[in-house]
């Protein structure tokens, strides 16, 4: 069963692509500070020698799966996210299945082996969709501002 999220549809509105690729940014310096303390682990497990091989890449793609899907699932944003109030959701609203986000999370990363088309996708779609947003079934919108208590 998903959940909704308590904004209405009229507090909220799709995303400019602009804060989006701001998010990306933002989000892929903390991914890169994870890989670095994953990195940091295996060095110290490896006898301070430098890890590499198929094994800790493949680590490493978990890890940012399991990273980036957790956010996802749980509040529908990531840190970068977060921090300019943007959240990814169902059309619908709710919020993303596991599927979904395996879905966004492997078309995200063709998106960016394409040379980012799927990312550029964003400024041609009319719904500032991008392929990643179209293969999962989700979009990422604004969030209004909060309302300072008195």
């Amino acid at each position: 069963m998903q959940r909704e999220f308590p904004e209405t549809h009229s507090d909220i509105s799709i995303a400019s692509p602009i804060k989006r690729l701001v998010c990306l940014i933002y989000d892929g310096m903390i991914l890169v500070a994870l890989w670095m303390v994953v990195g940091m682990i295996g060095v110290s497990l490896n006898a301070g020698e430098a890890v590499q091989g198929p094994l800790f890449k493949v680590i490493l793609f978990v890890i940012t799966y399991l990273f980036l899907s957790f956010f996802w699932i749980r509040s529908g944003q990531t840190l970068g996210m977060l921090a300019w109030r943007l959240r990814v959701q169902t059309l619908a609203g709710q919020r993303l299945s596991p599927i979904q986000t395996a879905t966004r999370f492997v078309t995200g990363i063709f998106s960016l082996s394409c040379f980012g088309l799927g990312f550029i996708w964003m400024f041609i779609n009319r719904d500032k969709q991008a392929w990643h947003d179209l293969a999962s079934g989700s979009c990422v919108v604004q969030l209004p501002k909060q309302k300072k208590a008195d």
